[in-house]
């Protein structure tokens, strides 16, 4: 006895449809698989640089540690010339109240005694010098300012330049002299 055939209600694929399918799959098979090869290409080349970076950090951290070591000496050296310098301020100190009184003594020796009144000007450079004369140039010199008042023309006259004062304007009273 044969069974009937089952239908579902899906079409089978005619045999060349079948072979375009099938060449799809391959397609995208093969370029998953260009793909996985990429990105293990890339993950080697990862695991390369974070071995790179991992050595680096060693490195740094070697030095670092170095750093800290000579930064902890440098400190207490730094410390102990402090304690030193401290100590030789204070005998400096010391030392310089106990020569004072040698200081004063040889200073007073050798003082220059010269009487204030007497003063050698016998060299050029120590020649007297005269009080500066702090007056008008016209009365150190005896001389008077350019225009006379009591002189100047009228300014009626044709003569005389536009730009001389009359004898009655403020200018002129400004140029009076005494």
């Amino acid at each position: 006895m044969s069974l009937p055939a089952i239908h579902f209600g899906i079409p089978h694929a005619k045999p060349k449809h079948r072979a375009a399918k099938v060449a799809e799959l391959k397609q995208k098979l093969k370029d998953q698989q260009a793909e996985t090869s990429r990105a293990f290409g890339q993950l080697i080349g990862a695991a390369d640089a974070i071995a790179l970076l991992s050595q680096d950090l060693a490195d740094v951290r070697v030095k670092r540690a170095e750093a800290e070591q000579v930064v902890v000496c440098l400190g207490a050296s730094v410390e102990e010339l402090t304690v030193e310098r401290d100590e030789l301020a204070a005998a400096n100190k010391a030392l310089r109240a106990q020569l004072a009184p040698y200081l004063a003594a040889d200073a007073n020796r050798n003082a220059v005694t010269v009487p204030d009144s007497v003063r050698d000007t016998t060299a050029a450079e120590d020649q007297a010098t005269t009080p500066i004369d702090v007056r008008p140039l016209w009365e150190a010199h005896g001389i008077s300012p350019v225009i006379r008042i009591a002189d100047a023309p009228s300014p009626g006259d044709p003569r005389t330049p536009t730009w001389v004062p009359g004898p009655d304007s403020e200018t002129t009273q400004s140029l009076r002299v005494a």
